[in-house]
């Protein structure tokens, strides 16, 4: 069973990312790029320690909303762009601890 209120992209909570509402376009979509611009603005004041455990942190998030990826009655389109918003945060969080 998944936690519907585990927030898996900042706020952005799984019901939110699995569920039919909001709809895929534009709402969630919105909604993940905002999220996305405060999450990349708030890297800068991490420390070394703090990064890899937001890295820990958002690939756990991944792994729990790619859990049931066979399962038709969720949102697909969503999941896909959670996905594509995630690994760009991910990636971020990667190129800020490699600097």
């Amino acid at each position: 069973m998944l936690e519907l209120d585990k927030k898996v992209f900042g706020t952005i909570t799984t019901k939110e990312v699995i569920g039919a509402v909001p709809p895929a376009i534009p709402d969630t979509q919105n909604n993940l790029e905002k999220e996305l611009a405060i999450l990349l603005v708030k890297l800068t004041s991490y420390s070394k320690i703090d990064l890899e455990k937001l890295l820990e942190e958002q690939e756990v998030a991944e792994a729990h909303i790619n859990n049931r990826p066979g399962a038709m009655a969720l949102a697909q389109d969503k999941i896909q762009l959670f996905n594509v918003f995630s690994q760009k945060y991910v990636r971020a969080i990667k190129k800020k601890l490699n600097s």
